[in-house]
């Protein structure tokens, strides 16, 4: 199960990449040298965006655990001087873990990867339910934009707990167990602090004020797991199915496979994948669901951090219908080499902008206090060789849309007529 993965700026009170805190100062950067030196540790699924190979990733230590070299020497001895300072001079408090994070965080920042950050004990709960495709929340999508004060409902997961106590899309969360949220006081606190907040033990209850059309009212509602709904399937008309792909993560394949099966038995006569602002996720689940499409032949290459290149191969059998996949520049890693894949056998048209270029996976190391870092382990090609980095993909048919569409289709407020993308898609399917 090799990685993908990439932030998901929106998700419900969802893990964002965050870096803060941890313990340890004397060990954490010990343990970051002996992680990057072995590659040792506890490889958690991250992927393309950042994910990683929970399976098969399994990597031989060719090095001593412990190097000392002259350049090394010297910035341990760097990091030292500069805690010594601190220690004699600095006139504050000082937290020794949020320093130990701080150091962390700072090295990986080092590498100059995108793609590689640090993760804290206290974020590492979160990091691997986002992994999950669930978490344990509420089950809304909130966000700050064109919002005064508080923060917007744009989404409410049906039969969670915030749909069964009566909360809407467009609704406006204003406190948190009686903090405001983002109302300008002093004692205000920002998005990310009231997603911690929202956010609790499975079972555990919060209390929200909460503004409907105006009028305020305060909701206690129960804490549950929630499972993202990471694959949806609507039939259009002229025998189309239009299926939407959030992400790679857990269960995607099986999902997407699902609702192809559903869509042939309620006669779809062709399919439309949507991968628009999608983050990537698991190799696995890329690799499942293109073995099912695709004919015979390779599927996915990957080379990793020793240089061995390994191939995953598609069995004869295929799904013979039309296809179409929607793309845009927030598709990043499996988001990318999906349709990658698809246009090399020829498969399917590719509809849409430009996607980023990521082509690197990462792996997520745990270290002995409980946090982690996630470093860039290998890199991927599509089928038939082809580097993805600083490129993407280049559809077939280029299809911009407005910066206003954009932010409509990213908040699932576009009407579809005004999609120009899934327009010339459906025209692409239909025409004779």
């Amino acid at each position: 199960m090799e990685p993908f993965y990439n932030d998901y700026e929106r998700s419900p009170e969802a893990p964002v990449r965050v870096v803060t805190k941890t313990r340890v100062w004397p060990i954490v950067v010990a343990a970051v040298i002996a992680s990057l030196a072995t590659l040792a540790g506890c490889f958690i699924g991250i992927g393309l965006g950042f994910r990683s190979n929970r399976e098969n990733i399994t990597p031989q230590p060719t090095k001593p655990a412990v190097q000392t070299s002259s350049d090394t020497e010297a910035w341990e001895n760097k990091l030292s001087q500069i805690k010594d300072m601190i220690d004699v001079y600095f006139i504050g408090d000082v937290d020794e873990g949020k320093l130990a994070d701080a150091a962390a965080a700072g090295m990986i920042d080092g590498l100059g990867d995108e793609w590689s950050y640090y993760i804290s004990a206290e974020d590492y709960a979160a990091y691997e339910e986002s992994v999950t495709n669930s978490y344990v929340g509420i089950g809304v999508t909130i966000t700050t934009e064109n919002v005064e004060k508080g923060v917007e409902i744009v989404d409410v997961t049906p039969n969670s707990p915030a749909f069964a106590a009566g909360l809407e899309i467009g609704d406006l969360i204003l406190a948190v167990e009686g903090v405001p949220v983002l109302d300008g006081s002093e004692e205000a606190i920002d998005l990310s602090e009231a997603k911690n907040r929202v956010r609790g033990e499975e079972g555990t209850d919060v209390t929200i004020t909460v503004s409907h059309n105006g009028e305020a009212r305060d909701v206690v509602i129960t804490r549950a797991k929630i499972k993202t709904v990471n694959v949806t399937l609507e039939m259009l008309d002229n025998g189309l199915a239009l299926i939407r792909i959030s992400n790679f993560e857990q269960d995607a394949a099986k999902d997407a496979i699902a609702a192809i099966e559903e869509a042939r038995g309620r006669g779809a006569k062709a399919l439309i994948f949507d991968v628009r602002f999608n983050p990537g996720g698991y190799k696995h689940e890329l690799v499942k669901l293109l073995d099912y499409l695709l004919p015979e032949g390779p599927l996915f290459r990957s080379i990793d951090y020793r240089g061995k290149e390994s191939v995953d191969q598609s069995d004869a059998a295929f799904l013979d219908m039309p296809m179409a996949v929607l793309v845009n520049y927030e598709s990043y890693s499996a988001a990318e080499f999906f349709p990658a894949a698809l246009q090399e056998y020829g498969a399917a048209t590719i509809i849409g902008e430009q996607t980023y270029g990521k082509g690197r996976f990462q792996t997520a190391m745990k270290l002995d206090d409980g946090s982690a870092i996630n470093i860039s382990i290998g890199q991927y090609t599509t089928p038939n060789g082809v580097s993805l980095v600083g490129k993407g993909i280049t559809p077939d048919i280029l299809v911009e849309l407005t910066d206003e569409q954009k932010r409509d289709l990213y908040y699932s407020r576009l009407d579809k007529a005004e999609d120009a993308q899934l327009q010339k898609a459906i025209e692409v399917l239909t025409k004779p």
